[in-house]
């Protein structure tokens, strides 16, 4: 048996009890009981588990250019103030002799599953809330499997000799303060909070420990002079709504060590991002949104993988000083189209002015559905929407080609980096070139001029796009010759609600200026 360490704040309220034949049974005293179980360094430790020449190594597991940082360190990395989210050039200098292995994000996934199985057995009110923790209501499970900490062991104990993995466990009356009491007495910790010494630890315990607490909380919790959670009860729920807005309401519930939050088993995720920190730090918009569409693309892969559509798309911004925003929008309609989410994307993208350069680029989506929850209908059908229907066919057939050849087969052509001229096989340069079409019909208004404009960012050209007094529209389209001729293919036929009579083509020299596509007046 493994030596644990355990933390005991209190008595548990747990009788033992002898059937007639002499087996012992646990009799529970009515106590809601939560356990949080949280995985210790988990993506080094699987590397360790599986690699034994990493193991009792300072470790980091993250990718291995110099702008790279830290996803999880090994607590033999810790030892030299390694952690998470850290720079990894800053991390090698702590370390030198750290090691540094690239992340296998489908074996993380499989190990996690089987953690939530493990778990399982003990409680079906099971929550996982990432890839490495869960909660887990064990409240009535004591006839069966003894009081929490007896529970807790035998989960740890069944993770060890079935998975080679330690965790730490949090046991409390309340979710918050069992995510707490994980954290405590890591690693392979086990630390039970009982109802009688709750005042105690509340009083006691650092305000920035509390779950939800972040920078700006914590510069007003020192204004008002807040140092531990119990400190929060000298003030009433107005002026916590007033200091922190809703986030207010729940202080004042939490310090009195209430928490109305309950085990959701099996909770579906609330939102899908997915970022990068660039290897340079950028300015050039142009290549932001470039950045934009392919973490679009993952996220909208993400998405339709698990069969789910999303109604707010938002875009994360960390600059050159790390100072970062995040900005979020609704979106018209459910939607997992790449296109889509990139669209939104760029319209938040375009309404941060920037003062300096850029270090990391993220996009996310939230308050995500499944595909074919039903859905309010709209009294009248919009053009963009059989637009984004076209799309998502679009997707899926990218999608399929993903699945069966690998990510790489198939690109967007902005970011194909044979769209700007560079050697090629043979030293050949990429062929480019410029076209400029007038196209007549049923054309002219602001919805042909915006899909025309989203065609051409997907495809990746630049240009223009106008109307002209007689009634026609003019674009001009610049970039490979592939997918210039892509445009050219799609004026043709032209967007849903659009009717394209006639388009004639003028091949035109370059324009070594021409950069980005606009909607000209």
């Amino acid at each position: 048996m493994r030596a644990e360490k355990s933390l005991f704040l209190g008595t548990h309220p747990f009788e033992r009890q002898v059937w007639p034949n002499g087996k012992t049974f646990f009799n529970q005293v009515s106590e809601f009981m939560i356990l949080h179980i949280d995985m210790d360094a988990f993506f080094a430790a699987v590397e360790q588990r599986d690699n034994p020449e990493l193991k009792h190594r300072p470790v980091v597991v993250c990718g291995n250019s110099p702008r790279a940082v830290v996803s999880t360190a090994s607590y033999e990395a810790r030892q030299f103030g390694i952690h998470s989210a850290m720079p990894l050039f800053q991390a090698k200098q702590l370390c030198p002799h750290l090691i540094v292995v690239p992340g296998h994000r489908e074996k993380y996934a499989a190990a996690s599953q089987q953690i939530m199985a493990i778990i399982s057995k003990f409680t079906p009110l099971v929550e996982p809330v990432s890839i490495d923790e869960a909660y887990a209501d064990v409240t009535g499970c004591s006839t069966l499997f003894g009081p929490p900490p007896v529970i807790a062991r035998q989960i740890k104990q069944t993770l060890f000799t079935h998975l080679a993995l330690t965790c730490s466990i949090g046991i409390a009356p309340v979710k918050f303060l069992a995510k707490i009491a994980s954290d405590m007495n890591k690693p392979d910790g086990l630390t039970h909070i009982t109802r009688e010494q709750m005042p105690t630890v509340i009083q006691t315990l650092p305000v920035h420990q509390v779950p939800g607490v972040g920078k700006q909380a914590m510069h007003r919790m020192k204004e008002l002079n807040i140092q531990t959670l119990g400190d929060i009860q000298r003030f009433d729920v107005t002026l916590l709504t007033k200091k922190f807005g809703k986030f207010g309401r729940r202080l004042y519930q939490l310090c009195r060590g209430l928490d109305e939050d309950r085990i959701q088993p099996r909770a579906a995720r609330k939102s899908i991002s997915s970022e990068t920190t660039l290897e340079t730090d950028i300015s050039d918009e142009q290549t932001a949104r470039k950045i934009l569409l392919s973490l679009a693309g993952r996220v909208g892969r993400e998405l339709r993988k698990k069969n789910r559509v999303c109604e707010s798309v938002s875009i994360k911004i960390k600059f050159s000083d790390f100072t970062q925003i995040t900005r979020t929008r609704k979106t018209p309609a459910r939607t997992c189209s790449t296109e889509a989410i990139f669209h939104q994307a760029r319209l938040l993208f375009e309404q941060v002015k920037l003062t300096q350069k850029i270090r990391l680029l993220g996009v996310g989506v939230s308050h995500l559905q499944p595909k074919h929850a039903p859905v309010q209908m709209a009294l009248l059908s919009l053009p963009e929407d059989n637009t984004t229907k076209q799309w998502e066919s679009v997707d899926q057939a990218m999608d399929r080609i993903f699945e069966k050849f690998g990510r790489e087969m198939v690109t967007p052509a902005v970011l194909n980096p044979l769209k700007n001229p560079s050697p090629g096989k043979g030293g050949q340069m990429t062929r480019t070139s410029a076209k400029k079409l007038i196209i007549s019909g049923k054309v002219q208004g602001v919805y042909f001029r915006l899909e025309t404009r989203k065609a051409a960012l997907q495809a990746g050209v630049d240009g223009y796009v106008k109307n002209r007094a007689d009634g026609s529209v003019e674009a001009v389209f610049q970039g490979p010759t592939q997918a210039v001729d892509q445009m050219v293919a799609w004026c043709h036929q032209g967007p849903p609600a659009a009717r394209v009579d006639q388009v004639t083509v003028e091949t035109l020299a370059l324009q070594p200026d021409t950069n980005g596509f606009d909607i000209r007046y």
